[in-house]
């Protein structure tokens, strides 16, 4: 009996068992590769993979300062009151141009010497006259008509000599002052009278200008540097004034001298600033560079991608093939990268907008 009962419970689970519907499978979804949308691909830039020669560079601090050959202080030669200016700090001027005028004592000392000169030498001119026509009728004898021509001679002189003091001094007769022009073209950088001044002759100078077409740019360079940085050699100049531009300028002089307060040696760079872009005062990054000799594959630093502590650059095949590339690097240099390795010459890279790209490539393959 319990045999027949244990074979029908048996039969039971078995029939139960063919019953049960069958499980549905989930088939897994195809990931979809990732496409580069039109309103992205706008917004992205890219470059070609090429060889170039592999250079190293080294980062210094400087500062632009005025060409002290193109620098000029203004120092008055008679003494007196300032009784107008005509410029401000800054200003640009050019040569001859009026900046500020000086009542003196001694323009109307001049003057008077002047007027008393001319008067003595009309005199002496009649003299003259009158010692040639005795001298002709046989009256005078030719040493007087020696001694009145060596007077006037002497006068003239005297009086050549005083014009010539008035016009160095730029006197106005008209409003009996002394005018200050301006000796050179430039920028007014520095100012030391205001009206109602009283200054003396030979004085402090009462401005400066400069000419800045032409500025200098001085570099620190430490002793960690000094097999590095030589004379002759290619700089690129960054202001933070002008983010993205480089100027490009030649090391022409290396100080020999450690400079006592900071410790460094100074490289010169003389810069031509026609544009006036670069201002006396401001601080400036050098990046020096040098040759090695080889060659490798260069890209823009700004186009690596660093994550998990490994280097990455995207590269472009289509706008719906694109791809994270490992990559070993060799060297640095300024705004470029030098690699050994992951790319090969002529391939696309993005350059721009590369991480919001890297990111929607990640999350694709997870």
């Amino acid at each position: 009996m319990k045999i027949k009962n244990a074979s029908l419970v048996l039969s039971l689970l078995i029939i139960g068992a063919a019953c049960k519907p069958e499980e549905t499978q989930e088939v897994p979804k195809e990931k979809k590769a990732y496409c580069l949308p039109a309103s992205l691909k706008e917004k992205i830039k890219m470059d070609t993979v090429a060889l170039a020669p592999v250079t190293e560079s080294r980062r210094l601090s400087g500062k632009v300062d005025y060409h002290p050959d193109r620098v000029l202080h203004y120092v008055s030669l008679v003494g007196g009151v300032i009784t107008k200016t005509h410029f401000t700090l800054g200003d640009q001027v050019k040569k001859g141009q009026v900046l500020a005028e000086i009542r003196s004592v001694e323009l109307s000392a001049l003057e008077s010497e002047r007027k008393s000169l001319e008067s003595r030498l009309t005199v002496a001119l009649r003299s003259v006259q009158a010692a040639q026509s005795m001298f002709e009728d046989g009256i005078a004898s030719e040493k007087s008509l020696l001694e009145a021509k060596s007077e006037e001679s002497v006068l003239r002189a005297e009086l050549e000599k005083t014009t010539a003091n008035l016009a160095l001094f730029s006197a106005s007769e008209q409003r009996d002052v002394f005018l200050i022009k301006a000796p050179a073209s430039g920028f007014i950088v520095n100012k030391n009278i205001t009206d109602g001044m009283q200054i003396a002759a030979e004085s402090e100078p009462l401005f400066t200008i400069s000419d800045l077409s032409q500025v200098w740019v001085s570099a620190n360079v430490y002793a960690s540097d000094l097999e590095f940085v030589k004379e002759k050699m290619s700089v690129s100049l960054q202001a933070t004034a002008y983010p993205g531009e480089v100027f490009q300028g030649t090391i022409q002089a290396l100080s020999q001298v450690f400079d006592t307060e900071e410790k460094v040696l100074k490289a010169r760079i003389v810069m031509d600033n026609s544009a006036l872009k670069l201002k006396p005062g401001m601080f400036i990054e050098v990046v020096a560079q040098k040759q090695t000799g080889t060659q490798a594959l260069r890209v823009p630093q700004k186009a690596l991608i660093f994550s998990n502590n490994k280097n990455y650059l995207l590269v472009y095949h289509s706008d719906c093939a694109l791809e994270a590339r490992e990559v070993e690097t060799l060297s640095r240099s300024h705004q470029d990268i030098f690699l050994t390795g992951g790319i090969r010459h002529g391939e696309k890279i993005i350059t721009k907008n590369q991480l919001l790209i890297f990111e929607e490539l990640q999350n694709a393959i997870k």
